[in-house]
Protein backbone atom coordinates (compact mmCIF):
# COMPACT_ATOMS: atom_id res chain seq x y z
CA UNK A 1 0.00 0.00 0.00
CA UNK A 2 0.95 3.63 -1.10
CA UNK A 3 0.40 6.06 1.44
CA UNK A 4 0.35 9.68 0.16
CA UNK A 5 2.33 12.83 1.28
CA UNK A 6 0.54 16.19 1.43
CA UNK A 7 2.83 17.39 -0.86
CA UNK A 8 2.34 14.43 -3.25
CA UNK A 9 -1.48 14.82 -3.38
CA UNK A 10 -0.98 18.73 -3.57
CA UNK A 11 1.48 17.86 -7.01
CA UNK A 12 -1.33 15.52 -8.41
CA UNK A 13 -3.42 18.09 -8.36
CA UNK A 14 -1.23 21.02 -9.96
CA UNK A 15 0.14 18.44 -12.25
CA UNK A 16 3.77 18.46 -10.90
CA UNK A 17 6.38 16.23 -11.55
CA UNK A 18 5.61 12.65 -12.31
CA UNK A 19 3.00 12.33 -9.65
CA UNK A 20 -0.57 11.65 -11.66
CA UNK A 21 1.83 9.08 -14.09
CA UNK A 22 2.94 7.09 -11.02
CA UNK A 23 -0.39 7.15 -9.17
CA UNK A 24 -2.53 6.21 -11.88
CA UNK A 25 0.23 3.31 -12.47
CA UNK A 26 -1.45 1.87 -9.13
CA UNK A 27 -4.64 -0.05 -8.45
CA UNK A 28 -6.97 2.51 -5.82
CA UNK A 29 -7.13 0.12 -3.82
CA UNK A 30 -3.40 0.24 -3.22
CA UNK A 31 -3.95 4.08 -2.48
CA UNK A 32 -4.57 5.67 1.10
CA UNK A 33 -4.16 8.83 2.70
CA UNK A 34 -3.48 9.66 6.45
CA UNK A 35 -6.27 11.43 7.86
CA UNK A 36 -3.52 14.12 8.73
CA UNK A 37 -3.05 14.59 5.14
CA UNK A 38 -6.57 14.80 4.63
CA UNK A 39 -6.81 17.48 7.20
CA UNK A 40 -3.65 19.20 5.36
CA UNK A 41 -5.27 19.07 2.27
CA UNK A 42 -8.39 20.30 3.01
CA UNK A 43 -6.65 23.55 4.63
CA UNK A 44 -5.28 24.24 1.01
CA UNK A 45 -8.72 23.34 -0.61
CA UNK A 46 -10.59 25.91 1.30
CA UNK A 47 -7.95 28.77 0.52
CA UNK A 48 -7.96 28.37 -2.86
CA UNK A 49 -9.27 30.67 -5.14
CA UNK A 50 -11.76 28.39 -6.61
CA UNK A 51 -13.11 26.67 -3.18
CA UNK A 52 -15.99 24.85 -4.92
CA UNK A 53 -13.75 23.76 -7.79
CA UNK A 54 -11.51 22.05 -5.71
CA UNK A 55 -13.45 21.07 -3.43
CA UNK A 56 -15.39 19.14 -5.40
CA UNK A 57 -12.06 17.26 -7.27
CA UNK A 58 -10.94 16.30 -3.63
CA UNK A 59 -14.13 15.08 -2.37
CA UNK A 60 -14.35 12.87 -6.09
CA UNK A 61 -10.25 11.91 -5.21
CA UNK A 62 -11.20 10.76 -1.90
CA UNK A 63 -13.81 9.24 -2.82
CA UNK A 64 -11.26 6.50 -4.85
CA UNK A 65 -8.69 6.17 -1.99
CA UNK A 66 -8.78 4.70 1.65
CA UNK A 67 -8.46 7.33 4.36
CA UNK A 68 -5.91 5.45 7.26
CA UNK A 69 -7.63 6.77 10.41
CA UNK A 70 -5.11 8.50 13.40
CA UNK A 71 -6.35 6.22 16.21
CA UNK A 72 -5.00 5.55 19.56
CA UNK A 73 -2.40 2.80 18.23
CA UNK A 74 -0.97 5.44 15.30
CA UNK A 75 -1.13 8.00 18.59
CA UNK A 76 1.47 5.67 20.70
CA UNK A 77 3.41 4.79 17.52
CA UNK A 78 3.72 8.69 17.00
CA UNK A 79 4.57 9.63 20.85
CA UNK A 80 7.57 6.52 20.72
CA UNK A 81 8.77 7.82 17.06
CA UNK A 82 9.06 11.65 18.56
CA UNK A 83 10.61 10.69 21.67
CA UNK A 84 13.18 8.26 19.67
CA UNK A 85 13.79 11.26 16.79
CA UNK A 86 14.35 13.78 19.24
CA UNK A 87 16.44 11.84 21.83
CA UNK A 88 18.79 11.25 18.72
CA UNK A 89 18.93 15.07 17.71
CA UNK A 90 17.07 14.28 14.70
CA UNK A 91 13.45 15.51 15.35
CA UNK A 92 11.09 16.12 12.43
CA UNK A 93 8.26 18.48 11.76
CA UNK A 94 4.72 17.42 14.02
CA UNK A 95 2.10 16.77 11.72
CA UNK A 96 4.84 14.53 9.77
CA UNK A 97 5.67 13.09 12.67
CA UNK A 98 1.73 11.91 12.89
CA UNK A 99 1.82 10.95 8.91
CA UNK A 100 5.08 8.79 9.39
CA UNK A 101 3.53 7.14 12.37
CA UNK A 102 0.39 6.36 10.38
CA UNK A 103 2.18 4.46 7.51
CA UNK A 104 4.41 2.83 9.93
CA UNK A 105 1.65 1.52 11.74
CA UNK A 106 -0.04 0.38 8.23
CA UNK A 107 2.89 -1.01 6.59
CA UNK A 108 2.53 1.22 4.34
CA UNK A 109 5.13 2.82 1.89
CA UNK A 110 5.19 6.72 1.69
CA UNK A 111 4.83 8.77 -1.26
CA UNK A 112 6.71 12.49 -0.65
CA UNK A 113 9.12 14.91 -2.08
CA UNK A 114 10.45 15.06 1.97
CA UNK A 115 12.39 12.30 1.22
CA UNK A 116 15.60 13.91 3.24
CA UNK A 117 13.17 14.36 6.13
CA UNK A 118 11.22 11.15 5.87
CA UNK A 119 14.55 9.01 5.52
CA UNK A 120 15.22 9.74 9.11
CA UNK A 121 12.74 7.30 9.93
CA UNK A 122 13.94 3.73 10.91
CA UNK A 123 11.88 1.14 9.35
CA UNK A 124 10.25 3.63 7.27
CA UNK A 125 9.95 3.14 3.65
CA UNK A 126 10.13 6.18 1.29
CA UNK A 127 9.60 6.87 -2.55
CA UNK A 128 9.64 9.56 -4.68
CA UNK A 129 6.97 10.26 -7.18
CA UNK A 130 7.69 13.87 -7.88
CA UNK A 131 10.74 13.32 -10.08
Amino acid sequence: MYALDTNTVLDYFRGRGGVAKNLLAVPPSEVALPAIVVYEVWIGVLGSQNVRRRQSQYERFLATVEVLAFDSAVGRRAAELRHDLERRGKGIGPMDTLIAATALAHNATLVTRNVREFGRIPGLMVVDWHG
